[in-house]
């Protein structure tokens, strides 16, 4: 089976909804947790690689790529009350995440490939905008 590799790697860009924030997400997003964050993933089960750490960031409660690499793309969303969803898709492959932040902290879970793939990510902020 293929590993999906980079896509796990994004995962959850958290940092981590489907493609587009609800509607209530959009409405309710916060600038409390803008910044640049690292985040780490771990896959639990599944062929994608073990463990990543990457960059993202957030302006404006949206989670964005926080490199120039447009190899993938990244989109998602933070709540006021820290909740966040983000999507990332690569080649054809998606993965979800879904957690909550909390300060400068935050962890959550991901999924890829109709759960082919799946596990937990955490993040760290490394500076507020």
């Amino acid at each position: 089976m293929k590993r999906l590799g980079v896509l796990t790697a994004v995962a959850v860009a958290l940092v981590v909804a489907a493609a587009t924030p609800s509607e209530a997400a959009k409405k309710g997003r916060s600038g409390a947790y803008d910044g640049l964050w690292s985040v780490s993933i771990r896959t639990q089960a599944g062929p994608c690689d073990p463990s990543y750490r990457y960059p993202a960031r957030i302006v404006g409660g949206r989670v964005l790529q926080a490199d120039n690499d447009f190899s993938y793309q990244i989109s998602g969303a933070v709540i006021s009350s820290g909740g966040i969803a983000v999507t990332v898709s690569k080649g054809g492959q998606s993965a979800t995440g879904y957690g909550r932040l909390r300060g400068s902290s935050g962890g959550g879970r991901w999924s890829a490939g109709g759960n082919t793939c799946y596990g937990t990510w955490s993040a760290m902020r490394r500076a507020s905008n």
